[in-house]
């Protein structure tokens, strides 16, 4: 029993880490795009990456809680997570409407963010 649950949590860990390596490059994705964008390029592959980073902040939550819950570990990488998700939905809302004013600062906000979280789910 005790194996099983060791086997259990540090497969918890590995996809977190795994979704939340994937999520970064993801947002970093979105930077690059961004500048292609301002060149007047890129429209396509921004709006793209903005779904993919949705979709992988929503897989990043569910591995976050599956790490938090049965794992028992601590429910700070949760709330990060969800914070994640919800910046990059702020971030949609705000390109769309063309407030590049607050579309950028929180850009960079997200990015900083899921490269904290990434390092921090390395950590031991």
């Amino acid at each position: 029993m005790v194996t099983t649950q060791v086997a259990r949590g540090s497969g918890y860990v590995t996809a977190f880490r795994a979704v939340t390596v994937l999520n970064t490059l993801a947002v970093l994705t979105q930077g690059v795009t961004a500048g292609q964008l301002m060149s007047g390029a890129g429209a396509g592959l921004h709006g793209t990456g903005a779904l993919v980073v949705h979709v992988l902040g929503l897989a990043q939550l569910v591995a976050a809680v599956l790490l938090w819950r049965p794992g028992r570990r601590a429910g700070w990488p949760a709330l990060v997570a969800l914070a994640v998700l919800l910046l990059g939905f702020a971030q949609s809302m705000l390109g769309g409407s063309g407030a590049v004013a607050g579309h950028v600062p929180l850009g960079m906000t997200l990015f900083g963010l899921s490269v904290w979280l990434l390092v921090q789910s390395w950590r031991r």
